[in-house]
């Protein structure tokens, strides 16, 4: 024992802050926040995901029995625990039976109720199952989170393992970690009861972080953690021993808070990088939408645009998405504010915002209400769907002046020059960007280019003399991956009627050199007009057209301008990838984005 103790100061410099032990409260919801009757929560799963159902109810948890447990019912589960779906409902106290009391039992419920407890079921406690009938769930959480794919983090420069196997064994402890988390369950005194546990550290391994504040006096310290990241405190402190950890979707954030609270910069830095590599990750969008406020919370800007950045391009996927219903209004202002959003048009945004605000009801005011749907850019809207609003709109009736006033900007961008209207604009009522479209993906201002869409070759005029007898052989240049498609001039009437002649565009991906001599590296994307405006129209009609690469069908992981026709991909090892697309395997799409000069 004697021996690794010396080991120990061989391998570390010491150092000795000046203050006793402390108390913090780290990450999540607070020892004084009450739990709320009728929430629900999973225990005894391998994941977040899964487990045994229990029920808050008068200060307690309490089980569900499994008679008459179905899909419905699981999936009513799922819902209020906010996972995108529901894989199975378990019987017969597969996770451990429970103890306590057994609230709910004959569950019936449709399968659309927000919450458990709203279903129909016996009455409170009144039951005649035991424990050996606790009922549990299976919730979806998408392909990638099922096995919570964990990113290795080294930054141990040949630091020895012996002292990772010392922190295992827990041999001459000296210093005692305590982590202490709210079980949400009240005693009979109506306070809430604590779960306890002990980490058994060394001192002289803490005393080389300042903010553990450990003095040669000091033997303990209590943490006071939510019940999520507690199981990330023993990863945490091997992490001081080894430098080594691996950091999953479900500790990211937890190690993050963790390494920021204790000072551990190194550890902080690499696991907000890793933020970005975990975005994609979560198909029910709430990791990324959590993250976001933590960012905001926290400061952090560069994880606040990265965020916003995801889930702006993903903006489709995330209004279909769980968690949309639950935004914010201020998250919501930060996104529409924004022009890079991916969406099939602004008219498919006004809808989706519309839903959310009826969704929320009087929970949001109705000048909150106006200002979230000012930041809707109804000119980008064509003059049908705008004409259709006063009849299809249920909002139309309750903000009727700033829907009118919105459209008649709207007609007047379809039916008039943008110079005639620059020069009567008004710039304290009128933001310029509402002349200017976001990403529009709906046809037919987008195509889209994968592995499978290739033109056959074409037979072409040259001949090869160089074949054997000198015989004309026809030659088949080597294929291209592409398609033609085309577009209006612009989205407005005026234009449309100006010029009825559509755009042809060639969009074009060259893989290899021989297939482009001119570009630097590949893949490279080209999109390239085959007919020419009128010289009036050239002069007023800019094309700001967008490559969106999609990682394998699932998300959008970048987007990029095109400098002369042309834009180069970069690949995962770039700074330029914004998000990584781990099989390389991604979809093309070009999108042409029409502005008036």
């Amino acid at each position: 024992m004697q021996s690794r103790g010396i080991t120990l100061w061989l391998l570390l410099l010491l150092h000795v802050p000046g203050l006793d032990s402390a108390t913090w409260n780290l990450f999540g919801k607070s020892s004084t926040e009450p739990t709320q009757e009728g929430e629900v929560r999973l225990v005894g799963g391998k994941h977040d995901s899964e487990g045994r159902v229990e029920v808050y109810h008068e200060g307690k948890w309490g089980t569900v029995c499994d008679d008459g447990w179905d899909l419905a019912e699981a999936q009513v589960v799922c819902r209020q625990l906010k996972f995108p779906g529901v894989v199975s409902a378990v019987t017969g106290g597969t996770y451990g039976e429970g103890s306590g009391s057994i609230w709910l039992d004959d569950m019936d419920c449709k399968g659309t109720e927000k919450s458990l407890s709203s279903c129909s079921f016996k009455g409170w406690a009144l039951t005649d199952c035991s424990h050996k009938e606790d009922a549990g769930v299976v919730c979806e959480r998408g392909t990638d989170l099922t096995s919570d794919t964990a990113h290795f983090l080294d930054h141990s420069l040949g630091l020895s393992d012996d002292l990772g196997e010392l922190f295992d064994r827990g041999d001459d402890c000296d210093f005692l970690i305590t982590i202490q988390s709210p079980t949400g369950n009240r005693d009979g005194e109506g306070k809430l009861e604590v779960e306890e546990r002990n980490i058994c550290t060394h001192k002289l391994i803490l005393s080389l972080y300042p903010h553990f504040n450990i003095t040669n006096g000091s033997s303990n310290l209590s943490l006071e953690m939510s019940q999520a990241c507690s199981p990330c405190v023993t990863s945490f402190i091997r992490y001081l021993y080894t430098r080594k950890i691996d950091v999953t979707v479900s500790s990211a954030q937890c190690l993050h808070k963790l390494a920021s609270k204790f000072g551990v910069k190194r550890l902080m830095q690499d696991t907000g990088r890793l933020f970005t590599v975990l975005l994609p990750e979560d198909p029910s969008f709430y990791t990324q939408v959590s993250l976001y406020q933590y960012s905001v919370q926290t400061g952090d800007l560069l994880l606040q645009e990265n965020c916003l950045q995801y889930l702006a391009w993903n903006c489709e996927a995330l209004i279909n998405s769980p968690a949309w219903s639950d935004l914010s209004t201020d998250f919501l202002m930060a996104l529409l504010a924004r022009s890079d959003l991916v969406v099939p048009d602004e008219g498919f945004l006004l809808q989706a915002l519309e839903g959310w605000i009826i969704e929320k009801g009087d929970l949001t005011g109705t000048e909150s209400q106006a200002t979230l749907l000012g930041h809707i850019r109804f000119p980008m809207i064509p003059a049908e769907k705008l004409y259709d609003l006063q009849f299809t709109s249920e909002l139309y009736r309750s903000h009727e002046k700033l829907y009118r006033v919105s459209m008649l900007r709207g007609f007047q961008f379809n039916a008039l020059s943008f110079d005639t209207l620059r020069k009567h604009k008004s710039s304290e009522s009128e933001e310029e960007h509402d002349y200017h479209p976001r990403i529009y993906t709906a046809e037919p201002w987008s195509v889209t280019i994968n592995s499978t869409n290739k033109e056959p070759p074409r037979q072409d005029m040259r001949y090869d003399y160089n074949r054997r007898y000198n015989n004309y052989q026809p030659y088949y240049p080597t294929p291209e991956y592409g398609k033609s498609f085309t577009t209006p001039n612009h989205n407005s009437v005026i234009y449309q009627t100006k010029e009825t002649n559509p755009i042809s565009w060639s969009a074009r991906v060259f893989k290899n050199q021989r297939e482009c001599s001119r570009c630097i590296s590949f893949p490279t994307a080209s999109l390239s007009l085959q007919s020419s405006l009128r010289q009036n129209q050239t002069n007023s009609v800019h094309f700001s057209n967008r490559l969106l690469l999609t990682c394998e069908g699932r998300y959008v992981f970048h987007v990029q301008d095109f400098k002369n026709n042309m834009a180069q991909i970069p690949t995962n090892s770039s700074l330029a990838l914004s998000y990584p697309c781990p099989e390389g395997q991604y979809d093309f799409r070009f999108v042409v984005r029409p502005e008036y000069i």
